[in-house]
């Protein structure tokens, strides 16, 4: 199974007899699955149903969906006028007339469609509609606005792979550079500690030898660097693995970035080679690269 991104979109349209839809989903990186929806309260079940679908098709991600429904009046549609409305406004309307002309105002006078076009004055009549008709054909064209969803996430997701991999290429190269490193500190560190072990020996009378040189291969010790080389090429190897199993892989990818860094921050801090030492920030640079792509997968 492919890794899929967490961001994604995807959008489309449809009709049923005089009501007309638009969906539109869009989802960004997140660290569970955030479901935001807006959906019409009055489709009985929809909601509840396109949550579950979600559910099922995706584990992580901010995902927001939308659905806008309008309707077109149908023909024949009658409009009433709500008397109790008219009433008030012609109340206030002759109450606003005579404060003017006490106050010497003269107003514009009023006409049928003045009034008609206020707010709750003209009424249409709402025919009574079941709107499970709706509801089947919205879940139904749900399901091709899912799969268009699902698919433009797993394209990202391949995209994400193809950089992964060439990520994780190139630290396998800098691991193999920060072997060769290490030879060539070995080299120069023994040779580094004969000398000051010479200097010493020829400057300080009585100084136990033996005490010198275990001082100086607890040095040694402490600047090794085996363990790290190797648990690096281990979390290589982990990353790889995670690559091909694919599925949700995001939260154990996050962790092995974490293991990366904490290996190449060690590697860095116990170098005291600058060949080594540059080996090392160039790993940083790169698992900071790969922390970004991974922040995306799902």
């Amino acid at each position: 199974m492919p890794i899929c991104s967490m961001t994604g979109f995807a959008s489309s349209q449809g009709t049923l007899d005089s009501y007309s839809w638009s969906w539109e989903i869009r989802s960004v990186n997140a660290k569970g699955l955030d479901l935001r929806l807006r959906v019409p309260d009055w489709l009985d079940g929809l909601e509840k149903h396109l949550r579950a679908q979600l559910d099922k098709a995706l584990s992580r991600g901010n995902v927001s969906l939308a659905l806008r429904i309008s309707s077109e009046a149908a023909e024949g549609q009658r409009f009433s006028v709500n008397a109790t409305a008219l009433t008030s406004v012609l109340t206030a309307m002759a109450e606003t007339e005579a404060a003017a002309q006490s106050a010497g105002v003269t107003l514009e006078r009023s006409s049928v469609a003045d009034l008609l076009s206020i707010r709750g004055v003209l009424e249409q009549e709402q025919k009574e509609t079941n709107p499970a008709p709706l509801v089947a054909a919205l879940k139904k064209d749900f399901e091709t606005l899912l799969a268009e969803f699902v698919q433009m996430r797993g394209d990202e997701g391949r995209a994400l792979e193809k950089v992964l991999t060439s990520q994780l290429t190139h630290m396998a190269d800098l691991r193999s550079q920060a072997v060769a490193c290490v030879a060539a500190r070995k080299e120069d560190s023994t040779n580094a500690f004969k000398a000051a072990l010479a200097r010493v020996m020829d400057n300080v009378d009585g100084l136990d030898a033996d005490r010198v040189a275990q001082e100086l291969a607890l040095l040694a010790v402490k600047a090794d660097v085996t363990e790290e080389l190797d648990r690096l090429e281990a979390h290589i190897t982990a990353a790889y693995d995670l690559l091909e199993k694919g599925g949700s892989v995001g939260r154990r990818f996050d962790f092995l970035m974490q293991e990366f860094n904490r290996e190449a921050n060690t590697l860095c801090s116990k170098s005291q080679h600058s060949a080594l030492t540059t080996v090392g920030l160039e790993m940083k640079a790169v698992i900071d690269q790969m922390r970004e792509q991974v922040q995306n997968i799902e």
